[in-house]
């Protein structure tokens, strides 16, 4: 009788050590894999190498984690990537040597600008050769050490288990972020006692705090409900930390204005009028002016970095009492100097905080409250986000998004984005009301991360609407990877907003370089729709701004099919409002009257 491939590897996988349990002598990419299945990792995306080979070896003779093979290091780590930004857990990415590593670099640094707990294991030439220029060498921890958060060169094959250990807890305490493990492919051959995964990790030089102190979370408290203009705002700290139901308590508690950064979006519902809406370069009228206009303003899990604050000496103009909460105290007072720093975890700092106002006899001075809020609706009727709704000559694309919006609101639904215009157009107008729905690339805006983060989410929540929106720069650099969403039958939806142009470049030549469109204009684009049908999925062109609707009604009825959205938008849209460079955040542009 003829044996299947699928009995082999059964077969395979009941004989193999992995399958025992005691003390066994394993192999170091053995011992790799029982330390992840202990972590509870559940997909690992990567591609192999000759320096990995024996790890993926032993992960053929297991079933309890799936790898992904993707088409680009890249997205491996990208799709690990937006795994873990979705669920909250560590991502998990495997690359080999030399130019497995270089082509994985730019995932890593755009998981440790937006700190998103990660394990990247790396492969190695053997420890002898390291240093002799041998094949598919590099310097993987000289590389790397500047965009993770730590990393480790694994010389002996006992120390392998306690590796992952600390790396995994590194990764997800204190700020997230990224750990490179470089294995030396004779450490992953060869032989050590494995008596088990170790259930706790000891690191002296390695004890963030969590708890706030009680004293500086006092002094916030009575700066907070004496405050004439409060204001909330609020960063991806917030999320990282899963502490939206304690922001969105404080925040009813108190009737405060609250917004949100780029990263930060979901953490309280857009819906709710208490939003002012994301604030920033890109910001709302609204949420800008309130920053700026504020008496106290309480910072949480956000870092003032330029894009939100714009010039530091303009935002300096204006005094405030800044109350900063945050996890890494290296973020406080690094770019504005603030009045109360409390260290800790965002979840743990806010419960402390509730707890406090509850049992406080003082409450918010509702006349000045009434009157900030007066003043914040003055700003808020500007509608700053006002564009031609109805235009049917041409798509506009933020009728794209606010369709999307208005079809997916009420159903579980998560929106990746590539970089440019399109994703902060997804931004102001796709009004996200749950956390860890919007992934993005924020600190580093990387382009082509926008499929491979919808497939890594899609295997996640595999019941849920995953929508990429992207452009038609953005979403080549990493368009193979339709062909990995095939294989893992991970069906996804892009919205590619096509205006034939780099549009974020080419909006910002039109402001600041005399509209001279130095190399924006894509004069060479593919056929999405053919190149879409030949990696095995649908493609659409849509031409009208009356066939937008229909369109995205029938994607959403191809449950099980990827389909690539053409959609041919307005060349000569921009995004408003906007900020220039050097400017403070109320120096707004609100349309092309302002240019």
């Amino acid at each position: 009788m003829e044996i299947s491939k699928a009995e082999m590897k059964s077969a395979a996988a009941a004989s193999s050590p992995l399958a025992q349990s005691g003390p066994q002598e394993l192999m170091g990419a053995e011992i790799l894999v029982k330390a992840l299945q202990a972590e509870n990792v559940k997909h690992v995306w990567g591609y192999p190498g000759g320096a990995v080979l024996y790890i993926y070896d032993a992960f053929y003779k297991q079933d309890s984690i799936q790898h992904i093979l993707v088409r680009h290091e890249q997205a491996a780590v990208h799709a690990a990537d937006g795994y873990a930004r979705a669920t909250g857990d560590v991502g998990v990415a495997l690359v080999t040597s030399g130019p497995g590593v270089t082509n994985a670099v730019t995932g890593i640094a755009t998981a440790y600008m937006d700190s998103i707990p990660m394990v990247i294991i790396t492969g190695q030439v053997p420890t002898p050769a390291i240093g002799l220029d041998a094949f598919q060498e590099c310097d993987t921890v000289g590389i790397t050490r500047p965009i993770v958060k730590h990393n480790f060169l694994v010389k002996d094959v006992r120390d392998l288990a306690a590796t992952v250990k600390k790396a995994f807890h590194i990764a997800r305490t204190g700020r997230p972020g990224p750990v490179v493990v470089d294995i030396p492919k004779d450490v992953s051959f060869k032989k050590a006692l494995y008596s088990g995964y170790p259930e706790t990790v000891e690191m002296r030089s390695y004890n963030p705090v969590r708890k706030g102190h009680g004293g500086q979370i006092r002094k916030a408290l009575q700066l907070l409900l004496t405050a004439k203009r409060p204001y909330i705002y609020t960063g991806g700290g917030v999320l990282l930390s899963n502490a939206t139901n304690e922001l969105r308590t404080l925040v009813d508690m108190l009737g405060y204005p609250v917004t949100n950064t780029l990263m930060g979006l979901g953490a309280y519902p857009a819906s709710d009028r208490k939003f002012l809406g994301m604030l920033g370069m890109h910001g709302t009228l609204e949420a800008n002016n309130a920053m700026q206009n504020c008496d106290v303003l309480l910072a949480v899990g956000a870092r003032f970095d330029d894009r939100v604050i714009g010039n530091p000496k303009h935002f300096a103009q204006n005094e405030r009492k800044i109350i900063h909460i945050d996890i890494d105290p290296s973020s406080i007072s690094k770019r504005v100097r603030v009045d109360i720093p409390i260290v800790g975890d965002v979840k743990d700092v806010l419960t402390e905080l509730i707890a406090m106002i509850r049992e406080s006899e003082t409450k918010p001075d509702s006349g000045a409250l009434a009157s900030w809020w007066e003043q914040i609706e003055v700003w808020r009727k500007r509608d700053c986000l006002k564009y031609n709704r109805g235009a049917t000559d041409v798509i506009k694309p933020q009728f794209v998004i606010e369709t999307l919006w208005n079809m997916t609101k009420d159903v579980e639904t998560y929106v990746t984005s590539d970089v440019g215009q399109h994703q902060m157009w997804a931004a102001q107008y796709y009004r996200f009301d749950e956390p860890r729905r919007w992934i993005n690339s924020g600190g580093l805006g990387t382009m082509g991360v926008g499929i491979p983060y919808a497939m890594g989410i899609k295997l996640a929540k595999p019941e849920a609407e995953v929508f990429c929106v992207t452009g038609e720069g953005s979403v080549q650099m990493c368009i193979q990877e339709l062909s990995t969403c095939l294989q893992y039958n991970t069906p996804i939806k892009i919205l590619s907003l096509n205006n034939r142009y780099l549009g974020m470049v080419r909006q910002w030549q039109e402001i600041e370089y005399s509209s001279r469109y130095s190399s924006s204009y894509m004069d060479a684009l593919p056929n999405f729709v053919k190149l879409a049908e030949a990696y095995g999925h649908v493609g659409m062109l849509i031409e009208r701004a009356q066939d937008v609707e229909p369109a995205l009604r029938e994607a959403r009825k191809l449950k099980d099919r990827t389909v690539f959205m053409d959609f041919r938008t307005d060349p000569t849209e921009n995004v408003f409002p906007m900020v220039q460079a050097g400017k403070g955040i109320t120096e707004m542009l609100l349309g092309s009257e302002d240019l």
